[in-house]
């Protein structure tokens, strides 16, 4: 398994879909790009020109894959859906860059999926078992096997047999040579809007990807709900049994891109709120407030307005500083998180500071920020976390540690707050996130959101063996795990 590196957590994928449109793959590597931040390590389009499938797959990102003539002249066609991939265990390889196409007997089905299945290993085993061949070591094939597999006549009710059969968090687009589907889990954990450009029906993770190519936000696919667009039309089926959604709560506080529309709102406007509810809980006398950039400014804002506090951006990021910076010695390793951050040293110097980030994982980051603040001149540094503390894993298509490798599972908030050698470490409450989503108080006997991060609830149960850790698909049968 693939050790956990980051000090956030990184959701896995991104999709998106079009039909009938002229230029189809050109928009939706427009709308990957778009979603870039869902995915960065491999990115595929598949299209139909109405005869034939025509499928491009590159390692590393979409701007520097999809943006030549010369890729998006080999995808020709109408209709074309898209994938961004951040594979969390395991090797980054070909074979398991998304959209898959298989050839069925009724015609070519091609698919990307976000999110990940809690049975995948025992439906696997199964499917051997039954003379199923696997190309690769995703829990996507699964699916696509299982429709293979259906005795129905129409692909619908093909996937309808394998939706009831996989369990999980997960959004689907499906590309047929007649329809584009698209598929919401019966809780609701992962994203799924439709939009539209003119005549043609859109389906993304996030309507930011939308905005990018000019479409109009329709709405969100509602959870259980299939989506089939065909001839121009749009209509819906609803074959689950009915129940209340559950979407994860971290495509609040973390995943989506802040100009992206969840609940009705931007994402920004929720996360300056927790940084609104968070002072109204944890404020502390201070010189200025400061966010860990980016992911931490709208919240900062919302504390510095609430406590009528001074906001500066004392940590400057570089943005250039990609995943894939080469780090050739111990040496350059040795520095970190300054590769990524930097102080400006005369705005903290003998000043008391709230530093505010939208969450608090391992620890490791928040540790070397805290350190290069005090080494800036700080007099203080009291750090606010604009969640509750994560406790326990994820396992619908989060990447993160175990949950022996979280901090707030290991240690009090004293012995946080000792581990990064901060004055003070407060969280944002439960209950206070949920008021600041206003939702009002959590309902403990049934929650409104996928909230297991901070209480261990999870809306469903793994059914593979997997035990305190988190998923790691087919990791048993390859000797390899890759999502």
């Amino acid at each position: 398994m693939k050790k956990f590196k980051s000090d956030k957590l990184r959701e896995e994928c991104g999709i998106f879909g079009i039909s009938n449109h002229e230029d189809a793959s050109a928009l939706v590597a427009l709308g990957l790009h778009a979603l870039q931040h869902r995915g960065q390590e491999g990115c595929g389009i598949v299209s139909y020109d109405g005869k034939n499938y025509h499928s491009e797959k590159r390692q590393g990102l979409v701007g520097d894959n999809f943006t030549k003539s010369n890729v998006i002249n080999k995808l020709p066609g109408k209709f074309a859906i898209g994938h961004n991939r951040y594979s969390t265990t395991g090797e980054t390889s070909l074979r398991n860059i998304q959209p898959f196409f298989a050839d069925l007997h009724v015609g070519g089905l091609s698919i990307a999926h976000n999110g990940n299945l809690t049975n995948a290993l025992t439906l696997r085993e199964s499917l051997v078992k039954d003379g199923a061949i696997f190309r690769t070591t995703s829990d996507t094939e699964t699916i696509v096997q299982l429709i293979a597999k259906s005795k129905r006549d129409k692909i619908v009710d093909k996937l309808i047999d394998a939706l009831f059969q996989i369990q999980g968090g997960y959004s689907l687009v499906i590309m047929t040579n007649k329809k584009l589907i698209g598929v919401r889990d019966p809780f609701g954990i992962r994203p799924l809007v439709i939009g539209k450009l003119k005549d043609s029906y859109i389906l993304s993770s996030e309507t930011c990807a939308l905005d990018i190519i000019g479409a109009k936000f329709v709405r969100e696919v509602e959870n259980g709900e299939i989506i089939v667009i065909e001839n121009n039309e749009m209509s819906n089926i609803k074959p689950f049994p009915k129940q209340k959604a559950r979407p994860c709560i971290f495509e609040y506080i973390y995943f989506a891109r802040p100009d992206s529309i969840i609940g009705g709102k931007c994402a920004y406007e929720y996360r300056k709120n927790f940084g609104v509810q968070l002072a109204k809980e944890t404020d502390i006398k201070a010189d200025i407030v400061i966010p860990v950039p980016d992911s931490g400014v709208p919240a900062a804002l919302g504390y510095a307005e609430h406590s009528k506090k001074k906001f500066e951006l004392g940590l400057i990021r570089n943005h250039y500083v990609g995943r894939t910076f080469i780090e050739p010695t111990q040496n350059i390793r040795s520095l970190g998180v300054k590769l990524k951050l930097s102080s400006t040293k005369s705005i903290v110097k003998n000043k008391s500071i709230i530093l505010i980030d939208d969450s608090l994982v391992r620890g490791t980051t928040c540790y070397k920020i805290v350190k290069m603040l005090y080494e800036s001149g700080a007099k203080e540094v009291h750090v606010r976390i604009a969640s509750p503390e994560i406790k326990f894993p994820d396992f619908y298509g989060v990447d993160m540690p175990t949950k022996e490798e979280l901090l707030a599972h290991q240690k009090t908030n004293s012995e946080m707050c000792e581990h990064i050698k901060a004055k003070s470490l407060k969280f944002l409450s439960l209950n206070g996130l949920y008021e600041a989503l206003e939702k009002g108080k959590r309902n403990n006997s049934y929650p409104q959101f996928s909230d297991h991060y901070f209480t261990g609830e999870y809306p469903i149960k793994p059914s593979d063996n997997l035990g305190e850790l988190k998923i790691t698909q087919l990791s048993l049968l390859s000797g390899k795990s890759n999502n």
